[in-house]
């Protein structure tokens, strides 16, 4: 069916119509949280964290968090998140981090999380072009990251993010010694991204419903569904303490993506389909795909590996799509293959 691959698309996200000019001036606004982090009992803002705001050179208002290292400094990962995700529900992955040795700093992409929204409703996942993402880390590295982080520089980035560091990556930004990838978005399941959907969304877009959800999208929060039968994690524990995040501040998070945002989101991952993409890409990387994930496509990812130059790839076999916030043991497998990829890594 033509709606198999928007279906898809709701997994990212567990009709009003905005007019074209709208949505190609790229404005954007400030909602909710933005300079704060947010701090619940089940999920403490871990030690040595600093935020605040910088603004792109579109003028878009970025959220952003760095956290110093313990002694003994061994560099500096930034945090990209995945989609309708922010700073937040990364917090334990920061102590993780902190544990083996690294500072840390993260955003949260235009869009979502503390940082400016382009849709008077703030709860649809829009972006006018993914390439405006890749202002995001350029702005985030030269405001936050080289002035104020302590070098080598390191990327880590899960599913939306993977997708954005690889676009940066393949436009030769050398911006970080190694990168390492979790369930990054190369494909959705069953090649979905297929040309009669392209073309569709394309359309709607050109009919200025760019601002709309996607068909059967809907305004529930990303992450806000009842556990049973989510297909982000299989631990009952960090899903409720996720949850528990939005409840507490419900302006952090984003619901189902817009129509604008499938349209950019379909045409990069086309793009990664052409043969000559990967092997381009001068970096290493590690990819870290999920062998349970129904959100993005494990065999692309692998497919897409096999030709990467002087990069590797593991499947975490069992892990639902979030790796980063599943149960113990599918971490356990994530944070051994780190610390064998980045120099440095050594749990304390």
């Amino acid at each position: 069916m033509i709606w198999e691959g928007c279906n898809r698309l709701q997994e990212f996200a567990p009709a009003v119509f905005v007019s074209s000019a709208a949505l190609i001036s790229g404005t954007f606004s400030l909602t909710g949280s933005c300079m704060s982090l947010v701090s619940i009992p089940a999920n403490p803002v871990p030690d040595g964290a600093v935020s605040g705001t910088i603004t792109t050179p579109d003028g878009v208002s970025l959220r952003y968090a760095r956290f110093a290292p313990p002694p003994g400094r061994k560099g500096t990962v930034c945090v990209f998140t995945g989609r309708g995700e922010q700073i937040e529900k990364y917090f334990e992955t920061v102590r993780d981090l902190q544990d083996r040795g690294f500072a840390v700093a993260t955003l949260d992409w235009r869009g979502q999380g503390g940082s400016a929204r382009g849709l008077s409703d703030a709860r649809k996942g829009y972006v006018r072009d993914f390439a405006d993402f890749e202002i995001d880390v350029e702005a985030f590295y030269r405001q936050v990251v080289l002035p104020d982080c302590p070098p080598p520089y390191f990327a880590l980035a899960h599913s939306m993010g993977g997708a954005v560091m690889l676009r940066v990556a393949h436009a030769g930004r050398r911006w970080f010694d190694r990168i390492v990838l979790s369930a990054p978005m190369i494909d959705l399941p069953g090649r979905t991204t297929s040309w009669p959907l392209r073309m569709l969304l394309r359309a709607m877009r050109y009919a200025g419903m760019g601002g709309n959800y996607v068909p059967g999208g809907n305004d529930v929060l990303v992450g806000e569904a009842p556990f049973v039968d989510n297909p982000l994690t299989s631990d009952p524990v960090r899903y409720a303490r996720n949850a528990a995040i939005l409840a507490e501040d419900p302006s952090v998070g984003i619901a189902s993506p817009t129509v604008a945002w499938a349209d950019t989101a379909f045409r990069t991952m086309h793009g990664f389909r052409a043969t000559h993409y990967p092997s381009q890409i001068r970096q290493p990387i590690l990819m870290l795909a999920a062998g349970a994930d129904t959100i993005v496509s494990t065999p692309a990812i692998e497919e897409f590996a096999y030709h990467l130059r002087g990069s590797s790839h593991l499947v975490i076999p069992g892990s639902r799509h979030e790796i980063l916030q599943e149960q113990n043991r599918y971490r356990a497998q994530f944070w051994a293959a780190f610390d064998a990829f980045v120099p440095g890594s050594a749990v304390k």
